[in-house]
């Protein structure tokens, strides 16, 4: 069973709530604008839910937050063209981040395989599975917001303009346009896997073991 986009954002939201007072810790110093945000995301080396879930939490302000003075930006901006470009590999960058935070986050509920002698844990690993689907599908919506920011940046006008300063953004736009970098395609495939796992499961009753 899939659970809707709006259960999907009220598992998260829960989630977060459970940190709450952690995240009120860390605004000592004002955090308004998207690069403010964006700062406080971080990976780390092994990464728990709840430092998924709090990297969705920055990552998801910082997509709603405005952006701050050009003289502030996270690269050298001289003109207004950059500016744009700047903000639309921005919001792409962002989207493909959300994309990988909800990936780390659905593989740590996500029934790899199915055994046979698995039908006395059936409720605690169907339960587990639609937490995975749900991130999975999040991250369906996120790849889909990350395609139109990544248009943006690939228009006509910006085909000589290159933000070197951000290269690794640069890469994710042409990694994109090329077909190189295809989040949807392997969300899928992920998606398709862990609902045939689902549906045996269900299946599955005592005589299974």
């Amino acid at each position: 069973m899939k659970l809707s986009k709006k259960n999907t954002i009220r598992f998260l939201i829960l989630s977060v709530l459970l940190m709450v007072t952690g995240v009120q810790n860390i605004s000592s110093y004002m955090v308004k604008y998207k690069e403010d945000w964006y700062k406080l995301y971080h990976v780390h080396y092994q990464q728990y839910p709840d430092d998924c879930i709090e990297n969705i939490y920055w990552l998801e302000k910082a997509a709603q937050a405005d952006f701050c003075n050009p003289l502030y930006a996270n690269a050298r901006i001289s003109t207004e063209k950059q500016w744009e470009k700047y903000r639309y590999l921005f919001q792409m960058h962002i989207q493909l981040k959300l994309i990988e935070q909800h990936l780390r986050l659905g593989r740590t509920y996500d029934k790899k395989a199915l055994y046979f002698y698995d039908a006395p844990w059936k409720d605690e690993y169907l339960r587990n599975i639609e937490k995975a689907l749900s991130c999975y599908n999040a991250g369906l919506h996120y790849w889909k917001e990350a395609l139109l920011w990544a248009e943006k940046a690939n228009a006509k006008e910006f085909t000589f303009l290159f933000i070197t300063e951000l290269q690794n953004w640069e890469d994710e736009r042409e990694r994109i346009k090329t077909g190189s970098l295809d989040y949807k395609k392997m969300l899928e495939r992920e998606i398709t896997r862990l609902e045939k796992i689902q549906n045996d499961l269900i299946a599955m009753d005592s005589k299974s073991y």
